[in-house]
């Protein structure tokens, strides 16, 4: 990923609080018959330090499943916040012209070694995991106990989960920093204005550093 100085994240914990955040990852391996990629839930688990290690699950009859080079690193691709920004928002369209539009978005990018797994025990701590974190604020939060314990298992069946430990990460986060004061006041109360409250308060969120 190409990141310029004024846009690079490098602190660890910022990067995996941006990626318990995500509630959708992509992950990206190479096969015989070239790259795939995967939109999948996912767990973070701290350890090993520093980068700990993602935790998921794919369909058994998905190729990426079957076919993912063990000898490449895979990518793990984390899209936060992102909105189109118009030259409108910035004081110096007004001052001087000298303006064009872009795109702030953050993204962290995680890459390690893919392993696969299929121990239904190891299975099923998986989608307990991702079930309990995504239940987690309902009411009544649905368990993955609630099920009948034989139709669990048919289910378990029909999965293959995947472990990377993390080896390096990545983080970008572009929300205007290049830009002078004025015109990221602009950006912030554009946005606002516009709907889209989220990338305001981030753009404001990397301004206060």
């Amino acid at each position: 990923m190409y990141v310029p100085a004024h846009f690079k994240e490098e602190r660890v914990e910022a990067m995996h609080a941006h990626m318990r955040a995500c509630g959708l990852a992509t992950l990206v391996t190479l096969t015989a018959e070239g790259l795939v990629a995967s939109h999948v839930p996912l767990l973070l688990d701290p350890d090993p330090g520093p980068f700990g290690t993602l935790r998921g699950h794919l369909a058994r009859p998905n190729p990426q499943a079957k076919d993912a080079d063990a000898a490449v690193q895979a990518l793990v691709i984390f899209q936060g916040e992102e909105g189109y920004i118009t030259p409108s928002y910035y004081a110096t369209k007004r001052e001087t012209g000298k303006v064009v539009p872009t795109w702030n978005y953050a993204a962290v990018h995680a890459y390690g070694p893919i392993r696969f797994f299929d121990e239904a025990e190891a299975l099923l701590d998986v989608v307990t995991r991702l079930t309990d974190r995504h239940e987690a604020e309902r009411a009544a939060p649905w368990a993955v106990s609630d099920a009948p314990a034989d139709f669990v298992a048919g289910m378990l069946r029909g999965i293959v989960g995947f472990e990377i430990p993390i080896a390096r990460l990545e983080g970008k986060v572009k929300m205007s920093q290049n830009r002078p004061a004025a015109d990221r006041d602009g950006v912030i109360a554009g946005l606002a204005a516009d709907g889209k409250p989220g990338l305001s308060e981030a753009v404001r969120a990397a301004a206060a550093g």
